[in-house]
């Protein structure tokens, strides 16, 4: 079976991260949801996928293009406008041929264990179209799905509104035949619309995935997509060619990747990952569920707690980053915090567009973009947004006047 993933879009919701990358290119627990997704689908015994791209699609083409072919068979699609999903799907239309099925992937969801295997068994046992559902914490944000006692689908409601909620939504995977390209093009390539035409016509039923499930739309996401893969494993790793010096501690999962250099005095609490050729300082603290990309460079005595630091970013020298995510080649300076509670610990809300956007969270630290530089001393409020590229001055308590 062929797959196709779709990882042309853009969301405003997940900036700054989605300024400078591709959705599927953020990373988590050391590697991107991207890279997770292909894990998965060759698990699944899925070798043929094309991807389509879109936005900052410079990135992922890279990724394609270096990626070992380990078995896979990778193509890319361009999507050259930017005119909804359905369009996307559209654009692999000539690679799927008549009579074959297909499985399509939203490339913004993460799960831990085999979604795509799950789904495939589905389709196998009631050998027809299928789309996989789950149960998530909230349905207001997902297309909302209806069932009957033979799992069939009854109705889809893309964007429900008020009472109208069903219990189970969209999991952004799908087993369809070559025709539902005809449904599209008939439906003026709304996925919603075709979606619709399958259920009251050729039937579609549902994968149930009772398992962890994320769609990354909001910057914080990325934190509960860190969790549920780091709690997803099972036993620590550590390179031959990672440098520990004396006087570390390692609790619980950690998993310390090639070149890596951790100083003395260094505790990390698992489960943790520090990605290739990074560097912790003498007497740092990395705490539980911390993901440090590769090439970083962590100062001595900085505690990071809960956060995702991305690629060839550094952090001076006691510092304080927690429940926070860190975008690629960041420069913090020296004695800089993350303030994650307010002090009556009410919910953070994080202003990231026009509106705030209530978190549900009581802990909440920072959202820095790609090529953010923080100046010694700073300190950041509870979910606060910090666009690509912007620079804030050191914060001096005495200056030349």
């Amino acid at each position: 079976m062929k797959a196709i993933i779709l990882a042309a879009g853009e969301s405003t919701r997940l900036s700054p991260f989605s300024e400078t990358r591709p959705l599927s290119m953020i990373g988590v627990a050391g590697r991107t949801l991207f890279d997770n997704t292909l894990g998965l689908l060759k698990n699944a015994g899925i070798n043929d996928i094309f991807v389509v791209v879109g936005h900052k699609k410079e990135k992922l083409i890279k990724r394609l293009q270096d990626q070992e072919p380990n078995g896979l068979n990778l193509h890319y699609i361009e999507q050259k406008r930017k005119l909804g999903i359905g369009h996307a799907v559209m654009q692999a239309k000539n690679k799927i041929s008549p009579g074959e099925y297909f499985m399509l992937v939203y490339g913004d969801i993460l799960t831990a264990d085999n979604i795509y295997n799950k789904t495939q068994q589905s389709f196998h046992s009631f050998k027809g179209p299928v789309a996989s559902i789950c149960l998530p914490p909230s349905n207001q944000m997902f297309g909302n799905v209806f069932l009957n006692a033979r799992m069939e689908i009854t109705k889809i409601i893309e964007k429900p509104k008020g009472n109208n909620l069903g219990n189970y939504v969209l999991s952004g995977v799908f087993v369809l035949p070559e025709s539902f390209f005809k449904l599209l093009e008939s439906s003026g390539n709304s996925m919603e619309k075709a979606l619709k035409k399958m259920v009251a016509g050729e039937k579609l039923r549902a994968s149930m995935w009772e398992d962890e499930w994320q769609d990354v739309v909001h910057p914080w996401e990325v934190l509960t997509g860190n969790k549920i893969i780091m709690d997803s494993w099972q036993e620590s790793s550590i390179a031959k060619t990672a440098t520990l010096e004396a006087n570390v501690t390692l609790q619980g999962i950690v998993r310390i990747e090639a070149g890596a250099i951790i100083k003395s005095g260094a505790v990390l609490e698992g489960p943790c990952c520090i990605g290739e050729g990074s560097y912790i300082g003498n007497n740092s603290l990395v705490r539980s569920y911390t993901s440090v990309g590769k090439k970083c460079s962590v100062g001595s005595g900085v505690e990071l707690k809960n956060c995702v630091v991305m690629e060839n970013t550094q952090i001076g020298r006691l510092s304080f980053v927690g429940d926070s995510v860190l975008g690629e080649n960041v420069d913090m300076g020296a004695g800089c915090m993350t303030v994650n509670r307010t002090v009556d610990w009410k919910q953070i809300k994080v202003k990231n567009g026009k509106r705030p956007t209530s978190t549900g969270m009581t802990k909440l630290g920072a959202f820095l973009g790609d090529n953010v530089v923080v100046g010694a001393g700073n300190t950041l409020e509870p979910g606060v947004v910090v666009a690509s590229g912007k620079i804030i001055p050191a914060c001096y308590s005495v200056n030349q006047k």
